[in-house]
């Protein structure tokens, strides 16, 4: 282990810059002219365009430019900034305005306009920062209300896109809230992207909530702002992940009739995961045929969505089955789903039981007008619907049944299926396989243990000109690191480098964790504070993975300033497992009183705590050697989490308890231990008894009164011998812990 040295001194953990990632509470500038309604800007304040259709008038009259009677040439720079951008020199302009982001822009016009063509185009993290930049300059001088609506939704449509959902959320939320209706693509962008689900969900109603209030007018022209088919199926997708469905029927039935939004195809694969996720087998072998009933033709992700499914499920069989269908180019797979629906409808009369959910999905997929028995009826007499074409199974269903193989722990199919691939590449494109079938492979072979074989399909790659990304090296050092192989996992992370593949966050995440199974603290240091100089991001795994070397090495107080720092950076929020993490690392020196303060700050920040934070005090409470709190933390147990109590926490509080002779308390935590099922090591507690316990009460000198006082405590002792199997005074009779009847008081009746 490592003392708390200078190798491990955290004079590089300094924070870094971050622009502003969310505008929750966004100054408000704008007034009453602002709304949605003011007839010279309704149109620009909807409609979403490339920057070279942003006009100037396409900002609103009503909003005054900012004026700056100490410079005296401000409108003159001003002027110039709006000259760059209209002759498209966005590079020039964003120069320009770096130098005087304080005073520059000062005008709707040239605010709007700068940030729209940032925007645009700005795909990845990189090419987004310099719009993050500005808002984040105009948040900070109180001139959100520059913009209009046409910036705001390239701005949180690129957000969005380069990955920074939250900023696009937090533009969405201002512009509901100063009146202007973002567009579609903006919100759809968000939508899709945005997690938790939930919350996702919750943008979504909001936008439908506004739309519905907006006046009419603001609606007929332009309508780039009511959502079409694809923001529902964004939408729908969030619900399914989020296992909701009543807010995916009451969205799906508003979809056509409120909106005018037909379901397509890709709706009902969306609605294949719902079913899904709601364990519906029934309905998941029933989507198909409910496509092509429809009119509508599925695409090559129905197939996937459906093999998925049945992977998910456990049913390999029948993804297996699907998958041959494909191969062998036929149209009746309708068939072979209608036997897999009668089956599982089956087994759902035979449990005389449906899920509580069932009635939500079910008008979704068969004819609403009859019941599951008259659809399956009905579906025997009726001719089977063919598919328009045949679908040969492309590289994506194949690597989803394999994943089903891994999961399964089949490490040969895997191989074999990998094999069938490159053959049926060889004539077939679509089923060569790609990095993700690649990677798929690696994850299973490393998963197996088998590090040889995983790191060879890194050439068996680069021979068949497929090149490994980032995930396929991060599963490989995973592997090494979970194996202590830690040298051949700093071969690999070169070669990391030597391939060109930039590493990323989970990447040093993984290595770190690597540090920590091997006690290397100052090696797991080293690499957070090289993530840190190379300019990326620590997550807050980072920070709870070096909390977490620095426990283990006993470092409670290094792991302190860890975690103030984690409070510090705006980029991640600090989280239960990293508040445990530092009452971890004092109890395991026995600080018991600095880690009972971090469990305080910790309930005032709102934060409960739970069963990881008691078992840690449990393990603070032995090291300390202060039984008496171990009564005090079985109570607060019993009234907090009793149902989520685990073996290690009633363990360790048993532990305690006979160690500082507390019988009583002990065979309350025994109880509660085999009541959830958990055996008590009784050899173990035998062996502790014997060794500390088994000359008490033998003093033949203690006074009268003395021993008056200890009677209770040797009855439980007595109580808890019995329990263990150990001679003692109860056997041959019930023992309980209360005082036994008195023999005058004994009613045999």
């Amino acid at each position: 282990m490592l003392g708390c040295t200078s190798c491990c001194s955290l004079h590089l953990l300094q924070p870094q810059p971050h622009t502003s990632s969310s505008f929750p509470h966004a100054p408000c500038t704008t007034t009453s002219s602002c709304s949605i309604s003011s007839s010279s800007s309704s149109s620009s304040r909807t409609t979403l365009h490339p920057p070279t259709a942003v006009s100037p008038t396409c900002t609103s009259a009503s909003t005054q430019p900012l004026t700056f009677n100490h410079h005296g040439d401000q409108q003159d720079d001003d002027g110039a900034l709006l000259h760059l951008l209209r002759a498209h020199d966005t590079d020039a302009a964003f120069r320009l305005f770096s130098s005087h982001p304080n005073l520059l822009p000062s005008s709707p016009t040239t605010a709007s306009r700068l940030l729209a063509q940032l925007s645009f185009n700005s795909n990845n993290p990189n090419s987004f920062s310099r719009a993050a930049t500005l808002l984040h300059h105009l948040r900070t001088r109180g001139a959100l209300s520059l913009l209009d609506a046409n910036a705001l939704s390239l701005a949180a449509a690129a957000a969005a896109r380069s990955g920074n959902a939250r900023l696009a959320h937090s533009l969405l939320l201002y512009m509901l809230r100063q009146g202007l209706l973002p567009d579609r693509r903006a919100y759809t962008a968000a939508v899709a992207r945005l997690t938790p689900p939930t919350k996702a969900l919750r943008l979504f109603d909001a936008v439908l909530r506004h739309l519905r209030d907006a006046p009419r007018d603001d609606l007929l022209s332009p309508s780039s702002c009511l959502p079409d088919t694809a923001a529902f199926n964004a939408a729908l997708s969030a619900c399914a992940d989020a296992g909701d469905c009543r807010a995916f029927r009451r969205l799906f039935d508003a979809m056509a009739a409120d909106w005018g939004a037909a379901p397509d195809a890709l709706t009902y694969n969306v609605v294949v995961k719902m079913c899904a996720r709601a364990s519906r087998k029934d309905l998941v072998a029933r989507v198909l045929d409910r496509i092509l009933c429809s009119g509508l033709a599925p695409c090559a992700t129905t197939f996937h969505s459906l093999v998925a499914a049945f992977v998910g499920f456990g049913d390999i069989p029948t993804a297996e089955r699907i998958l041959q269908a494909m191969r062998e180019g036929r149209k009746d797979i309708c068939l072979l789903l209608r036997a897999v629906a009668v089956e599982a409808e089956s087994a759902i009369a035979d449990a005389e039981q449906r899920p509580s959910d069932a009635a939500l999905l079910d008008d979704i997929v068969i004819n609403p007008k009859l019941s599951l028995s008259e659809q399956s009826t009905q579906n025997e007499e009726e001719e089977v619907p063919l598919l328009p074409k045949a679908y040969p199974p492309n590289a994506r269903v194949y690597t989803t049944l394999m994943k089903g193989y891994m999961n399964a722990g089949r490490v040969n199919e895997v191989v074999v299926m990998l094999r069938a691939m490159q053959r049926e590449g060889e004539t077939s494109p679509a089923s060569r396989p790609d990095h993700v079938t690649y990677t798929t492979v690696v994850s299973a072979l490393v998963t197996a243990g088998y590090m040889d074989r995983a790191h060879a399909v890194l050439d068996e790659m680069a021979a068949a000109g497929v090149p490994a990304n980032r995930v396929t090296y991060n599963v490989l050092l995973k592997g090494y690191c979970q194996q202590l192989q830690m040298s051949k996992a700093r071969d690999l992370f070169r070669d990391m480098a030597a391939a060109g593949i930039e590493p990323g966050v989970v990447t040093y995440n993984t290595l770190m964790d690597g540090c920590v199974l091997a006690d290397d603290t100052a090696g797991a240091l080293a690499l957070f504070n090289e993530m840190r100089s190379r300019g990326i991001a620590p997550s807050t795994a980072s920070y709870t993975t070096l909390m977490k070397a620095l426990a283990t090495s006993g470092q409670p107080k290094a792991a302190h300033r860890v975690f103030d720092e984690m409070e510090r950076d705006p980029g991640v929020a600090v989280d239960r497992a990293a508040w445990n993490m530092l009452v971890e690392a004092y109890c395991r020196l026995g600080q018991l009183e600095a880690a009972k303060q971090v469990v305080a700050r910790m309930k005032a920040r709102g934060v409960r705590p739970d069963v990881a934070t008691y078992g840690s005090l449990a393990k603070g409470v032995a090291a300390a050697r202060k039984p008496g709190e171990a009564l005090l933390l079985w109570e607060e147990v019993k009234e907090r989490c009793p149902e989520d109590a685990d073996e290690e926490l009633l363990e360790a509080l048993a532990d305690v308890c006979v160690r500082a002779a507390f019988f009583k308390k002990a065979l309350e935590i025994v109880a509660a231990m085999e009541e959830k099922g958990i055996a008590p090591n009784k050899t173990k507690y035998k062996k502790m008894y014997i060794e500390m316990h088994s000359r008490m009460f033998t003093s033949k000198h203690a006074s009268q009164a003395r021993q008056d006082r200890r009677r209770e405590r040797k009855r439980a002792a007595e109580a808890f011998k019995f329990w263990l199997g150990l001679p003692n005074s109860y056997y041959g009779s019930e023992w309980r812990i209360e005082p036994l009847v008195g023999e005058d008081d004994y009613d045999p009746s």
